[in-house]
């Protein structure tokens, strides 16, 4: 029996996403759980997994491919292109180039055991990309049938802005949290005015909000760290666990459409999947949390 999960629909797209997201990147591919972990979040309602053929040389998408396959009507499948992995495996090269993007993603449907992809993001972008031949590149693959909608990946706002102008996106993947309010600045309204849909990543802050020792994070110092995960701590309370207020606090934004989280055990899985059914924010815990830290703004990238 699934869980009472929220859907939403994602900007202009005909997807609806759960309110929660599966990161896949997260998954460990030495846990012979995974695959009963990814049908248990079916089970409590998840549909959207998020993958990318850079993880783990692709390996992730291969695991994500068996272990869906027979799920494949009941998802929402997401992966990413753009991060190009060297011949050696030493590294990688930034690639937008219309030519890799559509030579990419036949390897992806074939690791992912699938005929198509629900939605296929751009995995980064500068300004100094091909920006109009990596749209086109997109847009064939959609006359294809090998995508329904494409998105981007990317916290640069001025990457941000021109894809809205130029392009027919559906979603921005960026990174948002307490500990990260960079994208309220200009990026969550932008996309909101302009039917497009946030997909979250981060919300924990690599655990900083929740359990982890405090240390520096973006333009924060370890106290400024500490003092938000009180802060998350002291709203909590008994109507939640600190991990679920931290994804209270991102879902509480009107502009997200769904808080993408990257999930390691089955205890996190039902814990966070939770955060649906616990209360949300009210007006004054939402004010305690803001006023914690001075707000964080992009440096680069205006």
């Amino acid at each position: 029996m699934k869980s009472e999960m929220r859907y939403q629909q994602l900007g202009k797209s005909t997807l609806k996403v759960s309110e929660i997201g599966f990161g896949c990147m997260s998954l460990d591919e030495r846990n012979s759980d995974n695959d009963r972990m990814l049908h248990r979040a079916i089970d409590l309602g998840i549909n959207f997994f998020d993958t990318a053929d850079f993880y783990q040389h692709g390996r992730n998408e291969i695991a994500i491919g068996q272990a869906l396959k027979g799920k494949r009507k009941e998802i929402i499948l997401a992966s990413k292109v753009g991060n190009q992995w060297k011949e050696d495996g030493s590294g990688w090269d930034w690639n937008p180039k219309k030519e890799y993007i559509l030579s990419s993603i036949d390897k992806s449907l074939q690791r992912l055991q699938t005929d198509y992809i629900d939605l296929y993001q751009l995995h980064g972008g500068t300004m100094e990309d091909p920006i109009d031949e990596t749209i086109d590149a997109f847009e064939i693959l959609k006359r294809q049938g090998k995508i329904l909608y494409y998105g981007i990946s990317s916290i640069r706002p001025n990457v941000i802005r021109t894809y809205i102008q130029k392009s027919n996106i559906v979603s921005i993947m960026m990174q948002y949290s307490l500990l990260d309010r960079r994208p309220e600045e200009s990026c969550l309204d932008l996309a909101k005015n302009n039917y497009i849909g946030i997909l979250a990543r981060g919300s924990l802050a690599k655990g900083l909000l929740v359990n982890k020792t405090p240390e520096t994070y973006l333009n924060y110092t370890a106290e400024e760290v500490r003092k938000a995960a009180a802060a998350i701590a002291s709203v909590s309370g008994k109507k939640r666990d600190n991990a679920q207020t931290a994804i209270r606090f991102v879902l509480h934004h009107k502009a997200i459409t769904s808080a993408i989280v990257g999930i390691r055990t089955m205890d996190q899985l039902e814990d966070i999947v939770h955060s649906i059914h616990v209360p949300v924010l009210d007006e004054k815990e939402i004010a305690i949390l803001q006023d914690t830290l001075p707000v964080n703004c992009y440096e680069q990238y205006r």
